[in-house]
């Protein structure tokens, strides 16, 4: 039955077609298909369930369809969310980390849909084989994880409820926020207030209440999971390595190599020889050039032409000073090579030193490479030592007089001078 559907056009699971004959069976018998289940208890600090849900808000103007991670305590039914662009490894290694240090510890459970991010192999029963980075996330924070039944919902009954209150409560009607961070901040805060509702099962007590019993019971966290996902690649020509369709910079020594990419929810590290040798905010929209125009100094002390059309360098954010000096030193005769040579001393001094120096020149009215470079050595001259005050009693009553006629005295006392 389930092939002959798929040839008609049916995309669905065969457990939808398997549960949609079981219960028309049960309606052509005249039985009811209804199911019975058992109430659950939890002692505090022992199960905490996670769910993904999608919502749609407005972020920076745009509307767009987010991943948000939902967490709760069984016991307490205290709740986390966070909002993400996607729904990979490393944002459910974010959503751990956040959701610990807001509930100040870890459970002895965590109870999971089977997504991939977490299951590897479905057996038969509850048998699972788990993804080996996400094993090192549970034993980090030293809890089992459990993967429900496929299809069966009601195993982790409180978070699936809750997902369908956070989106009547938060995003109903539309939130708008400038940014992601701005949102998880707000989701964060309203995650507190909304603790203030009274306990489903003890009403006598607010879920705030019951939430500070359960929080002694937790794990303490003494440090966050490094919650990176790893990928090898290698640096292009242009010193580019390409990440998820987006392309981020790495230092010009480094092209050629293989790197290794390391991505979480907010950055890409970028790893060579046991070093971080680049990180970058991480990007999610496509097609994205992301560079750091300190990585390609080296080529420019080369190719000092480069910094005119050079794409790392058309954007630079610099200091005002510096993009006024760098404007008129450009007009120069083979000023390139000249503020090219203020980039070299600024990568040692710092571009602090580099914009101070800038307005310097400007003051005088003299702007050129020397005269910048010249204000940049005495901004780093070492400092005058100061005087001393000789107290009274040690200052020479005669001071002695140069008097060159002793060395005759030694030549003539049968002193032989070579």
């Amino acid at each position: 039955m389930f092939e002959g559907l798929q040839v008609e056009g049916y995309r669905g699971a065969y457990d939808s077609v398997q549960r949609f004959v079981r219960g028309w069976k049960a309606a052509k018998s005249g039985a009811a298909p209804t199911q019975a289940f058992v109430p659950l208890s939890f002692a505090p600090g022992e199960v905490c369930q996670f769910d993904w849900s999608h919502e749609h808000v407005e972020l920076a103007g745009v509307v767009q369809t987010i991943k948000v991670a939902h967490f709760r305590l069984a016991f307490s039914r205290q709740m986390f969310v966070a909002a993400y662009p996607r729904e990979t490894q490393e944002m459910v290694f974010d959503a751990h980390d956040r959701a610990f240090a807001f509930f100040g510890g870890a459970p002895l459970r965590m109870v999971y849909d089977n997504l991939k991010a977490v299951v590897e192999t479905i057996f038969t029963g509850k048998e699972r084989r788990f993804n080996r980075r996400f094993m090192a996330l549970a034993n980090h924070y030293l809890f089992e994880p459990v993967a429900c039944t496929p299809a069966s919902g009601w195993e982790k009954g409180q978070v699936e409820n809750q997902v369908g209150n956070i989106r009547e409560w938060l995003f109903t009607p539309l939130a708008r926020f400038p940014s992601f961070e701005a949102l998880n901040d707000w989701l964060a805060t309203r995650c507190r207030e909304l603790a203030q509702r009274k306990h489903p099962v003890a009403p006598e007590q607010s879920i705030a209440t019951c939430f500070a019993t359960e929080q002694v019971a937790l794990r303490k966290v003494t440090a966050p999971f490094d919650g990176y996902v790893e990928h090898m690649l290698r640096a292009s020509s242009t010193c580019l390595v390409t990440l998820d369709r987006n392309r981020y910079s790495v230092p010009a020594a480094f092209a050629g190599r293989t790197v290794s990419a390391r991505s979480t929810a907010t950055t890409v590290r970028i790893v060579a020889d046991g070093a971080v040798i680049a990180e970058h905010a991480r990007r999610f929209v496509r097609d994205q050039l992301i560079c750091d125009p300190w990585h390609y100094l080296p080529i420019l002390e080369r190719k000092p032409g480069a910094l005119r059309n050079g794409a790392p360098f058309l954007d630079w954010d610099l200091p005002t000073p510096i993009r006024l000096v760098r404007d008129r030193i450009l007009k120069q005769p083979k000023g390139d090579r000249a503020f090219v040579e203020l980039l070299m001393m600024a990568r040692e001094l710092g571009l602090e030193a580099l914009e101070v120096a800038c307005e310097l020149a400007m003051d005088s009215g003299v702007v050129s490479a020397p005269v910048v470079m010249n204000e940049m050595r005495r901004l780093i001259a070492p400092a005058q030592p100061v005087a001393l005050n000789v107290p009274e009693m040690l200052k020479l009553r005669i001071e002695p007089l140069a008097d060159c006629g002793r060395y005759d005295d030694l030549r003539g006392g049968g002193h032989v001078l070579h």
